[in-house]
Parts: C-alpha cells; structure tokens; sequence
C-alpha cells in the first residue's frame, strides 16, 4: 500500500492513499472514531471517477500517528476475532 504524507503537525496528520478505494478510508475513520481523544477524522475523495482518498485526522493532545497505530491494531485484532467465528461457523 502507498501512504503518501501531504501535511504533517502536531496534532493534525494529512496523508493520502492513492491506491486505494474508499473502503480502507471508511473504516479507518470509523476505529478512529472510537478515541476519545480524536477531534476530526475523516476523508474525502479528490475526483469521483479517478481520485483517491485523502484523509484528515485531528486529535486533541495526542500523536495522530500513534492514534492511527493504535486504531489499526484494534480493527486487526476484530478482524481476526471475525475471521475464528467464521471459520467455526462454517465447518
């Protein structure tokens, strides 16, 4: 995956994913979500037909990196949590 930074301050990180489609996007804003500490999370796309996301994450004293890292670690840790019940669902 291509992670291309556009904008990077204390508590304000830009970076665009220009590889992607907005389903990565989408869930990411929505772990992100879940800290009490982001202020903003969200993404636009720059072009309906060719763009890619850009995503924008505020938080209130925290590093917004270690706030993507933490939010990636928890939806890997759901995503394996789903993918055991499924493979016990359909045995």
């Amino acid at each position: 995956m291509n992670i291309s930074i556009v904008e990077e301050k204390k508590n304000r990180l830009v970076f665009a994913l220009p590889e992607e489609n907005q389903t990565l996007p989408n869930i990411l804003r929505s772990a992100l979500w879940e800290d009490e500490d982001v202020k903003n999370a969200g993404y636009h796309v720059t072009h309906p037909l060719v763009g890619h996301p850009v995503f924008v994450l505020e938080t209130k004293t925290k590093d917004p990196r270690k706030v993507i890292d933490s939010a990636i670690k928890g939806l890997v840790k759901d995503f394996e949590k789903l993918s055991g019940e499924a493979r016990t669902a359909l045995k």
